[in-house]
């Protein structure tokens, strides 16, 4: 996804003969060919890599469907649907509630009954369970996934040109409606590039033929259309102009700018690719929309909390910020923080934001909730203004005369302050300065670390600096130690909030947000009390899919962690449609296949994954033979962690399996390790 220059140690802006990444690139032009929807990282390729980027496209989008025992399982339903005799339905009950458990539905959809009750289970409740069971299939089946991977310079097939707009439109435009919209584009473009005697002949029968295909796009709205039409026509141009781009840099040309996003949520603003991306004015976040947005998923996180609490308010939400949801949404998660504590944006004439003013308690109704901002390093570097406003916010509202039991950030700064401990509103924390990551997915990379309580301790020890206007005395340095105001924050914690800002990275995809959400989960577990069972109170993650609607009035889907982890596997990594797609596109599929099967390792030590994740991850990837095979030949190193961390899951209690299956993979790991030893050596 990216290099690593930019990623050494140095100045966060503004380079000096001190940042690694000046000495490793002297100046040397670095060319940089970068994901069109991650402006975030984008901006630090700039800043610290000297990159002149060259966006390329996400891959074309797939929806889940349902497989293997999900389809079954959609098929009973439909046959106990449709069945009308009492013993018919009788006969179904148990197929299905078996179906449910050996598929994981059951921590999916509530079962009001067990087992022994079936025969006895009233009606109205078991059609009731169906529905939802029906309801949850339904939404899995509908889930967009990235197909593949993205080949810079290969023209853009007509089925993924119709992948992109099923996925854009959604019900909007119908498939007789995308499908004609793309051949009206192809005779647009066989009129406009072609003046052969053969060109004429087409035009000639298009002539005839046109009023079908014309009458058949008449059908849809003219409006819509049109857009159709311009996205199929940026979309092809993106193909071109990708590596027209690169070539046009390395000639020394001028790579043209364009804001960078996705076209799901950011529209064709962002095509063609083939561009040098920027991100937005951080001087304007939150925008209205992300503030509406904001203030609803901040309440729906409150209401949550307390119908699963016995009423009880959280009294501090651990908020992650980071630069790459903060760009895509316009800050929203800056919103949720504001929303949480009890705080509005103020805005000038100009439309800048100047402040967050503090709402007073008789408006907002409930108590401030205090919130342990946890910056990115992007965040940190690329909206310092942002963190100082909240910084200032924090700060009027530690000391505010209010009462305590309505002022939780007030009454954790007072018992900071009985202790002694400097800057007691302090609530922005990061890596050091100039610094980035948590280093935890290195940790679980390497398989170096003892239990899931030190991952915990990674992350708290990474993230001890505080970030603001008075900190580490100014400066593009600016930051200061203070692991005593963390471990009040992380003490009090009840909940971890995490967006997720588009379909093509999600929980599941990438390493940063077990090593960071997840870790800081398990910071925040190591400080509690033990109750009367012996265990320590779990701290919930509530996950916000800012792509999940966009309109102010739409709903706000918040889940818990684990139900979205759930509906992650089974839509990607144990679909056979998503494997099939990442294994057709060789080494680097295979990888792709690798680095998800790490970062389940990562979620089962930090929060939780399903036992059936495991056994069906086993049976997709290591123990079909046809695949195995395809991943061994394609990519050997990836295969063979592949295997290692289905053995390190059952080795560390994630997971429990038959001696029989274990067996089988050792000798796979035997064999995939002979491999790579083989072709190492072949190079010796």
């Amino acid at each position: 996804m990216h290099g690593t220059v930019e990623w050494l140690p140095g100045q966060p802006l503004g380079n000096d003969r001190q940042s690694w990444s000046d000495e490793l690139l002297g100046g040397l032009p670095n060319i940089y060919i970068y994901a069109a929807n991650n402006p975030s990282e984008s901006i630090l390729a700039k800043r610290r890599g000297y990159g002149t980027i060259v966006s390329y496209n996400v891959p074309p989008y797939g929806r889940a469907g349902l497989y293997l025992e999900l389809a079954n399982l959609k098929d009973l339903v439909n046959e106990y649907r449709t069945v009308e005799s009492a013993n018919g339905r009788s006969d179904l009950k148990e197929a299905i509630f078996a179906t449910c458990e050996k598929c994981g539905i059951n921590s999916d959809v509530a079962v009001p009954f067990n087992l022994s009750e079936l025969s006895t289970i009233s009606i109205d409740v078991f059609d009731e369970w169906i529905a939802n069971i029906s309801n949850y299939l339904v939404e899995l089946e509908e889930r967009l996934f990235s197909s593949g991977l993205h080949t810079i310079g290969r023209e853009t097939s007509d089925e993924e040109l119709s992948s992109y707009l099923n996925a854009y439109f959604s019900n909007k435009l119908s498939e007789e409606e995308i499908k004609n919209a793309i051949t009206a584009w192809h005779q647009k473009e066989k009129t406009n590039h072609s003046h052969s005697f053969l060109s004429w002949i087409q035009d000639f029968a298009h002539n005839f033929m046109g009023d079908v295909i014309d009458s058949k796009l008449d059908a849809a709205d003219n409006s819509l259309l049109q857009e159709a039409t311009n996205i199929i026509e940026l979309l092809a141009r993106s193909s071109s102009e990708e590596m027209d781009s690169v070539v046009n840099a390395l000639d020394g040309g001028y790579v043209l700018p364009a804001p960078g996003g996705d076209l799901l949520r950011d529209g064709t603003s962002v095509l063609p690719t083939g561009r040098n991306i920027h991100a937005l004015d951080p001087y304007r976040m939150p925008s209205a929309g992300a503030w509406a947005r904001g203030e609803r998923a901040a309440n729906e996180i409150i209401r949550q909390h307390r119908e699963s609490n016995n009423g009880a308010f959280p009294e501090t939400c651990a908020v992650t910020l980071w630069g790459l949801d903060t760009i895509k949404t316009r800050g929203e998660s800056i919103a949720i923080v504001l929303s949480l504590v009890g705080a509005r944006p103020v805005k000038e004439g100009t439309g800048r934001t100047v402040c967050f003013e503090l709402i007073p308690l008789n408006e907002l109704g409930r108590p401030r909730i205090d919130v342990l901002a946890s910056l990115s390093g992007i965040f940190r570097d690329s909206f310092a203004n942002v963190v100082d406003l909240l910084d200032d916010m924090f700060e009027r509202a530690a000391f505010a005369d209010e009462s305590p039991d309505m002022n939780y950030i007030k009454k954790h700064t007072m018992d900071l302050e009985t202790s002694g401990t400097e800057r007691p509103a302090a609530r922005l924390f990061s890596n050091p300065p100039g610094d980035y990551g948590s280093m935890v997915n290195e940790v679980v990379g390497s398989g170096d670390w003892d239990n899931s309580d030190s991952l915990g301790e990674i992350w708290k020890g990474r993230n001890s600096y505080s970030y603001g206007r008075k900190e580490g005395g100014g400066g593009v340095r600016s930051g200061t130690w203070r692991p005593e105001v963390l471990d009040k924050l992380l003490s009090t914690t009840d909940r971890v909030v995490q967006e997720i800002d588009s379909i093509e990275y999600g929980l599941t995809d990438i390493q940063e947000y077990y090593a960071n959400t997840g870790a800081l989960k398990k910071a925040a577990e190591n400080r509690k009390e033990m109750d009367n069972t012996g265990r320590k109170k779990k701290v919930a993650i509530s996950v916000i899919e800012a792509f999940g609607g966009t309109s102010d009035s739409a709903e706000v889907p918040v889940k818990d962690v684990e139900d979205v982890l759930r509906m992650e596997y089974r839509s990607k990594l144990l679909n056979p449609k998503w494997r099939d797609a990442m294994i057709e596109q060789g080494s680097g599929g295979a990888y792709e296949v690798s680095q998800r099967m790490t970062a389940m390792v990562g979620w089962a030590a930090t929060s939780k994954v399903d036992n059936f994740v495991f056994d069906q991850a086993a049976e997709r990837y290591a123990l079909d033979e046809e695949v195995s095979k395809k991943l061994q030949k394609s990519n050997p190193e990836a295969f063979k962690n592949v295997v290692r961390r289905l053995l390190e899951a059952n080795g560390r209690g994630m997971w429990e399996t038959d001696e029989d299956t274990l067996e089988k993979l050792r000798n796979l790991y035997s064999d995939a390790d002979d491999l790579v030893e083989q072709i190492a050596s072949s190079f010796n």
